[in-house]
């Protein structure tokens, strides 16, 4: 992983990935080793969102896919818990009208049902508000999982054969991706993880069959424009096979 910057003139618009997803990790360590509450550092993290929201949609990313809450956070103390919801309903309120005046569109995957009422009514406005708009796709994940994405998935097709709305000879990859919290929207080319851990942590565990992975140390509340560009950078290096043989592409 190279340490110089790249910027949108280094790299081709055909290099650049339609869909990034990122995993933003390391923001309670990142207070800690400043002797600050965990709560701190989720504070610090939304920094780092605007940032990187910024210069995805000044790279020419499409799809920007964030994972700010997993099914598993639930079972993080119940005050850790509760100022993250507040800072998702706090960072909506402040948030949604200069993404909207930055023609961003806004929308959340993931068990919603399980949120505030109060979060789930913001949620609801910031995707209306912002449903028309035609630049930069963010995705924000909340409450999600990817067993439960695939297992809902799985239900959902269950429930259509039982009423009879399709066959069992039917159900193929298309179909099940159809279903899926992603439904319609490319997988992502790169996933992006901080905080120096080298794992998916059940996220998109379907969508990312393809994706190239870059991990780095930086935590979160760290990660800005540079460490961005240097992500893009590897994934411009990748040759992407999907399943194919080097010398189909001319390689040996």
């Amino acid at each position: 992983m190279t340490e110089s910057a790249t910027n949108d003139n280094n790299i081709q618009s055909a290099m650049i990935p339609t869909h990034v997803a990122v995993i933003m990790d390391g923001n309670g360590r990142w207070a800690q080793t400043r002797a600050l509450p965990r709560h701190a550092g989720h504070r610090s993290g939304v920094r780092s969102v605007r940032e990187i929201v910024e210069t995805a949609a000044k790279r020419g990313v499409s799809y920007l896919t964030l994972f700010a809450f997993s099914s598993e956070n639930w079972k993080r103390p119940a005050e850790e818990v509760s100022r993250l919801m507040s800072l998702f309903l706090e960072a909506l309120q402040r948030e949604v009208d200069d993404l909207h005046r930055n023609n961003v569109r806004l929308t959340f995957i993931g068990a919603r049902e399980e949120l505030q009422a109060g979060l789930i009514r913001k949620i609801s406005t910031a995707e209306k508000k912002t449903r028309n708009n035609t630049g930069l796709n963010l995705i924000v994940a909340v409450a999600y999982g990817g067993r439960w994405d695939i297992v809902t998935a799985a239900k959902n097709l269950a429930t259509k054969v039982l009423n009879q709305e399709l066959s069992v000879a039917d159900i193929d990859d298309t179909k099940l991706a159809g279903e899926l919290a992603l439904a319609g929207v490319p997988d992502p080319d790169l996933l992006i993880r901080t905080g120096g851990e080298q794992r998916v942590s059940n996220f998109l565990l379907w969508n990312l069959a393809y994706a190239e992975l870059w991990f780095c140390d930086s935590l979160w509340p760290e990660f800005g424009e540079r460490q961005f560009d240097e992500a893009l950078s590897f994934y411009a290096s990748r040759q992407r096979r999907y399943g194919q043989s080097g010398n189909q592409f001319g390689v040996a």
